[in-house]
């Protein structure tokens, strides 16, 4: 179907806004075609061309239509786009941003917007009041298993991407000595302040245009500083443009507040703009913010008032038809009425009558509003209805008349009049936005004449200003952040500039904000027939909360959840204080009382693209290489991530299968030499004159005795006595040791050495360096390795028998230095070689070339597991699992009986010491050529048993030994230690269970035994 001619923008004004009339713009709204300018949002532009109802609300699927103009909008919820990469949903139409060809699609519909199957919820919501979900599929059982498929289709609003995000996102870190939230009057005087101070500025607005209030509002007679405030805030921008030290950022919302003032801000980079003119740039920007002075003019948020039939498309929040008067040059209805209980909203009415619309009535809840206010509708000749309510409201897809009458305290009082109207402006008050200062761990306090919470005492070196700090008008805005921007200099260490002498001269032109508040406002229809919503996104209505207090869900954070009230993807901006209004007058407390729920990040949604950054991909986590590690590609090694590290696994030859290679690395390293990089392993640098003291607490073997040129195998326990990594440390001088550790656990083992030295001794003189990337390791085994190692080396004697097991030497192979270590892995004759990283490729190399006539054959990770299962050795994480002492592990000759260590007590505990505890055994199938799957339960008997066999223990390693033509395998098992020779059996899926023997854990030394 081809795309429907461009529509006239029926309600576009000729003049008195910042859109840019000479670019017109053409964009398409479900599956229309229509035409703004640029500069324009896609809620203002869809008001410019009649189109009110955009979306349908999330439970009743109820018509929704633009409330507010900016974030803090609930309903007016669109999916931006088509592609399935590309695609965002829960867009809120109040600020996406026009672009040439933007495609806007209505969401949680179906079939279409204007008919949607879903309103059916609407026409049984009394059987769906809040909780229902609760209680409806709690019944017989399997219930549950019927509805959740259709609940779980239910959810959520718009459609998830399906295919892979092709955008590039960013993250930026950055130090300020000022960050300044928000850029409405309060803001730019602040960040103007503190710029001239010197000082390091961050300047953060949310929408495309720095103002704030001042872009929404008729100037009239207003002034700052003697100018027109227009006037005055593009003085103030160009001189904040011409300091070097400003950065500032607009499309920028300020989405978290955490500990020591630092501040995630998210930059919408290229959402505006056509994808052919994105460019280089980032999609969304990260922005992490560690200021030493925070200033929050983040401003305050309009709340509609709680009244019968309150959500329908028309009618919107009273500052948010100004803002599209006079920011966007939209009147967004030609037949207006004004509902409010504060005099700001009168402005509303007189705006739109100057502009053209004819204003039908203003409705107050108050008897008394401000004289200049009723002088000025007179003037106008607009009729007023004084300490009256609206009943009800009429209009499916757009609202086209209310009912009104006079109420008192005891309820509706005179006579219902029909008022026909296509808009409805709304306003119960104003909150001051105080989630960024509560995230930063500030208390609020209730005002009662403002009827809002505003900031009490911060704890955080931060400062709220202007209508975020309950300072409504404009004078005391520009003050308020004028002194603000010097104050927070000043903290800062920087010297404030002088009064300007022009401050005085700023005045509002309006009178002072007064409101009345009516948190839940009456009407004359049956109670059955009321829905006065509290929540317009997720359709919580003031009957939900009356519910929520009788099922005994009465203090706050218990009705949110219990209601789903402000749960939504607007975070209850307009919701919160409603929602705790109609709480107090249910529990007739006072509102200061019922408390505030908990503001959380993020303040407004953001991408998941922005939270992972750069970080995806090969970037994700990225992987660390050895100085080997081009040898090993070009060498046709497969790899394996192991911790941070990306290993070699094992090294096919051309064809060669996986297990084939891996059973000729294995013979070459029992029969000739085999060679691995070891150079991943955790090395730590352990130095100072209590660092042998420190090790034989840190170890559960001794060490006080450990010789230079020596080596000792070691174990480490947490408090609980429960292993949690192994290595070998060598002496090189009795105040000088090299630690090594697991590949994985290295960073976690120098953390926690730090911390007990730091907490525990700090009366040790002992430092720790991490040394692992300082050396590169290569380590040769096999009965040949000897004749190599003679060949290799310049000044140290390789025989095994002058240099014996576990000792070490320090000398140099072609001048090159080299510590080289007479530790195994395997069981054969070893000799671990550490150079300097630089020169890890070249030993590599060197070795393979002077290896070659001996038969010397690279193994990966994968072989060194199997070489070390058939010595028994254990490795940290495969063996072990948190739960296992050094003696359910066979190890009890590593705990030293006479010297604490960490975790000593804990073995001396009545379940540590218990026989049937798992403990490591070996298992030989009566199959030699039957691998045990990894991780297999082990019972006692050849049967299972229902209807459930208890478990004895579980496989933790199995590999095909070559070198013994049996398969092996490691397990733990229930009192494994007293019962070699014991015939048990492993479990399979499906089929009978596998017979097997507990051996030793030593495969070589059974082998030899048994010849």
């Amino acid at each position: 179907m081809s795309p429907q001619p461009a529509r006239l923008a029926q309600n576009r004004l000729a003049q008195g806004d910042l859109i840019d009339r000479t670019k017109p713009i053409t964009f398409f709204f479900d599956g229309k075609r229509y035409q703004g300018h640029a500069g324009d949002t896609l809620a203002s532009a869809l008001l410019a061309n009649g189109v009110h109802h955009v979306a349908r609300s999330f439970k009743y699927h109820r018509p929704r239509g633009i409330l507010g103009a900016g974030s803090e909008d609930p309903g007016a919820l669109v999916r931006i786009g088509s592609d399935p990469a590309t695609m965002v949903v829960n867009q809120r139409a109040t600020e996406v941003e026009l672009h040439d060809g933007l495609e806007a699609f209505p969401q949680n519909c179906w079939p279409s917007l204007r008919f949607d199957i879903g309103v059916v919820n609407d026409l049984m919501h009394r059987f769906l009041p809040a909780g229902f979900y609760y209680k409806t599929f709690m019944g017989p059982p399997g219930s549950w298993m019927v509805f959740e498929p259709f609940i779980r289709r239910a959810a959520g609003l718009g459609p998830a991407p399906s295919a892979p995000d092709p955008a590039r996102y960013e993250h930026m870190n950055r130090h300020c000595e000022v960050l300044v939230i928000g850029s409405g009057p309060a803001g730019l005087a602040a960040a103007r302040e503190a710029a001239r101070s010197g000082a390091r500025v961050i300047l953060a607005e949310e929408s495309a245009v720095c103002g704030g209030r001042i872009l929404a509002e008729a100037e009239g007679d207003a002034l700052i500083e003697g100018l027109a405030p227009r006037a005055w805030r593009a003085a103030v921008l160009e001189e904040l443009a011409n300091h070097a030290d400003v950065t500032l950022l607009t499309r920028t919302s300020a989405s978290g507040y955490y500990a020591q003032n630092w501040v995630t801000l998210f930059e919408n980079c290229t959402d505006h703009l056509p994808p052919s003119e994105a460019g280089h740039l980032p999609r969304h920007r990260l922005w992490r913010v560690r200021a030493q002075q925070v200033v929050l003019a983040t401003g305050a948020i309009e709340r509609p008032p709680v009244f019968n039939g309150n959500d329908r498309p028309g009618i919107m929040l009273a500052s948010a038809a100004r803002t599209f008067l006079h920011r966007y040059g939209v009147r967004p209805g030609e037949n207006a009425v004004i509902f409010a209980n504060n005099d700001d909203a009168w402005r509303s009415a007189f705006d739109l009558h100057d502009a053209g619309a004819r204003i039908a009535s203003i409705i107050d809840t108050r008897p008394d509003p401000a004289p200049a206010h009723r002088n000025a509708a007179q003037a106008r000749g607009i009729p007023v209805r004084l300490g009256a309510t609206i009943l009800a409201t009429r209009g499916r897809r757009r609202i086209r008349s209310i009912d009104v009458a006079a109420f008192d305290a005891g309820g509706v009082t005179g006579n219902p009049e029909r008022i026909a109207c296509d808009l409805l402006c709304v306003s119960g008050g104003w909150s001051p936005n105080v989630a960024l200062f509560s995230q930063s761990g500030g208390s609020l306090r209730h005002d009662g004449t403002l009827a809002a919470f505003v900031p009490d005492e911060a704890r955080q070196a931060v400062v709220p200003v202007g209508a975020c700090a309950g300072a409504f008008s404009l004078e005391e805005a520009v003050s308020g952040g004028v002194e603000a921007g010097r104050a927070a200099a000043q903290a800062a260490g920087f010297i404030a500039s002088e009064t300007d002498p022009a401050a005085d001269e700023t005045r509002d032109g309006v009178p002072p904000y007064r409101v009345a508040p009516a948190w839940e406002l009456p009407s004359n229809r049956p109670k059955s027939r009321i829905r006065a919503f509290v929540d317009h996104q997720n359709d919580v209505t003031a009957k939900d909360l009356h519910l929520a207090v009788r099922e005994g869900y009465g203090a706050v954070e218990h009705a949110k959840r219990y209601t789903t009230t402000g749960m939504g993807t607007d975070q209850g901006k307009t919701v919160g204080v409603n929602a705790i209004g109609v709480l107090s007058g249910v529990l007739d407390k006072p509102i200061g009382e019922i408390g505030v729920t908990t503001f959380r990040p993020p303040w407004k949604p953001i991408s998941f693209g922005a939270v992972a950054g750069q970080h995806v991909g090969a970037l994700f986590h990225p992987r660390r290489t050895t100085p080997m590690h081009d040898w090993h590609a070009a060498n046709g090694a497969v790899f394996e991530a192991v911790g941070d590290w990306l290993r070699a696994r094992v090294y096919p030859c051309h064809g060669e299968e996986f297990d084939a290679a891996l059973q000729r690395e294995c013979r070459a390293a029992r029969n000739a030499i085999g060679v691995l990089d070891a150079s991943t392993l955790g090395k730590i640098d352990i130095r100072g004159k209590d660092a042998r003291a420190f090790l034989n607490r840190i170890y559960s073997n001794a060490w006080m005795k450990l010789e230079p040129g020596r080596c000792r195998y070691g174990l480490m326990t947490n408090e609980d006595g429960m292993v949690f990594d192994d290595g070998v440390t060598a002496c090189l001088s009795d105040d000088h040791f090299h630690m090594t550790t697991t590949t994985g656990g290295a960073a976690r083992v120098l953390a926690w050495l730090e911390e007990y030295h730091q907490t525990e001794w700090p009366e040790l003189e002992v430092f720790m360096t991490s040394v692992t990337e300082q050396w590169a390791v290569a380590s040769i085994c096999g009965p040949r390795a000897p004749e190599l190692a003679a060949d290799l080396f310049d000044d140290i004697d390789a025989d095994p028998e002058r240099f014996p097991f576990m000792s070490h030497a320090s000398g140099h192979i072609d001048g090159v230095p080299a510590r080289v270590f007479r530790i195994s892995f395997t069981g054969e004759i070893s000799y671990e070689i550490n150079v300097p990283a630089s020169y890890g490729l070249w030993l590599w190399r060197t070795l393979m070339e002077r290896g070659a006539p001996y038969g010397i054959t690279p193994y990966g990770t994968e072989g060194m597991h199997l070489l070390r299962a058939e010595k028994g050795f254990i490795i940290v994480g495969q063996e072990t699992d948190g739960t296992l002492t050094p003696v359910d592990l066979g190890m009890g000759w590593a705990v030293k009986k006479n010297a604490d260590f960490i975790g000593k007590r804990s073995l001396t505990r009545s379940d540590t010491a218990r026989d049937d505890r798992l403990q490591l055994v070996g298992l030989i199938t009566a199959d030699p050529a039957f691998v045990i799957p990894e991780g297999s339960q082990i019972i006692a008997s050849g049967r299972e048993q229902s209807p459930r066999t208890s478990m004895i223990g579980h496989v933790t390693s199995s590999y095909f030994s070559p070198n013994l033509g049996h398969s092996i395998a490691l397990a733990l098992i229930a009192g494994g230690h007293g019962r070699m020779g014991e015939r048990i059996h492993v479990a399979r899926r499906d089929a009978e269970p596998v017979p097997a023997t507990i051996t030793g854990s030593d495969f070589l030394a059974g082998l030899k035994d048994a010849s």
